[in-house]
């Protein structure tokens, strides 16, 4: 069975109010209720709350979630953007519920971007700093209530996000959480990073306001949630859609809601937001041109150099500042003071 429902998150200062669409698949069935949508999920089958595009220019998501629809549903509109419909299971074979909602935050979608316009919200422009979200709070602390309500309900979490074209594909999961490292690892991205949070992370966790994100918020509350983080902002590329399907589908066996087991993951697992190499000045960056993501770097391994370009002076000979893998490189040569150029990621096992 599939279900939709338009879903009010918000309403702008004119009174047009900010709607999605809210998916169900299986079991459970949306149902109109006194305010909005409801889910009526009967019996114990588990619920698996996915979303996209909680970031705007993050659309591989997007496509992710439309063509597993296809698949689910015997729809054959996928065909444009990669592959369309196939033979697989259907809505019909899911023993228990899967809720999507495809975008997450419409104000982002439209403009394309990362944040919303301080106009909008001052408070918080970056959704996903806000959750679990405040009925009565800013703009996009009451669009992450709403979902909330659905995402809060479920058993486990898959919040699809999408990297820049210079970053290794990977699962983002709590660190130390072994339900989230399972789900993270049923996903099957080559690459996990583990994330330490609150007293265990670094000053910069707290700073950037991480504990705000849907997938620290959710783990808190005991839902296993990963956040995959799939190649290429602003277009949709068919390898990155394959993946984030295929990775769907083992969550969806992970959780049990189809039968079968998800494929056996043989990757790695690195910490996440601790390892770079940051623009000591503004100006042009050039990497080593034998540097590619995914390689592995030494602790003071030379990956690159920034220059004035006005004058061609060298500013800075960067360096990787611990032994580690290279997950993302800065391939857009401007760059200001305080900028990532390299991600390092250290690799950790049994974790």
């Amino acid at each position: 069975m599939h279900t939709s429902r338009t879903l009010t998150l918000a309403r702008l200062p004119s009174g047009v109010p900010i709607r999605t669409t809210v998916h169900a698949y299986g079991e459970g069935e949306l149902v109109d209720g006194d305010d909005g949508p409801e889910l009526d999920a009967p019996g114990d089958g588990p619920v698996v709350y996915a979303q996209a595009a909680q970031h705007g220019r993050e659309v591989n998501g997007v496509a992710v979630l439309r063509r597993l629809h296809d698949r689910l549903v015997g729809n054959a509109s996928g065909s444009a953007d990669a592959g369309g419909a196939s033979d697989g299971p259907t809505a019909a074979d899911l023993d228990g519920t899967l809720v999507t909602v495809p975008v997450a935050d419409p104000l982002t979608f439209d403009r394309v971007s990362y944040t919303t316009p301080e106009s909008l919200d001052s408070r918080q422009p970056n959704m996903n700093r806000c959750w679990p979200g405040d009925a009565e709070g800013s703009l996009h602390e009451r669009m992450a209530a709403r979902l909330w309500r659905f995402a809060g309900a479920a058993d486990a979490i898959v919040d699809l996000h999408t990297g820049s074209p210079s970053m290794a594909t990977h699962a983002v999961y709590m660190r130390g959480d072994e339900a989230c490292r399972g789900l993270a690892e049923a996903f099957g991205t080559d690459l996990l990073l583990a994330e330490a949070a609150g007293d265990d992370a670094d000053t910069e966790w707290d700073e950037r306001g991480f504990a705000g994100k849907l997938r620290v918020a959710a783990t808190r509350e005991g839902i296993p949630t990963i956040t995959p983080e799939l190649a290429h902002s602003r277009e949709i590329v068919a390898a990155a859609v394959e993946t984030g399907v295929a990775g769907m589908v083992g969550a969806l066996r992970h959780e049990g809601l189809l039968d079968g087991e998800p494929d056996p993951w043989d990757g790695v697992v690195a910490r996440n937001h601790l390892g770079r190499a940051i623009a000591d000045d503004s100006g042009l960056f050039v990497p080593e041109p034998d540097l590619a993501v995914g390689d592995r770097v030494r602790e003071g391994e030379r990956v690159g150099e920034v220059f004035d370009p006005t004058t061609f002076e060298t500013l800075q000979v960067a360096r990787a500042d611990r032994d580690g893998i290279a997950y993302s490189v800065a391939r857009e040569a401007t760059v200001a003071a305080g900028a990532t150029l390299v991600g390092v990621a250290e690799r950790i096992d049994g974790d």
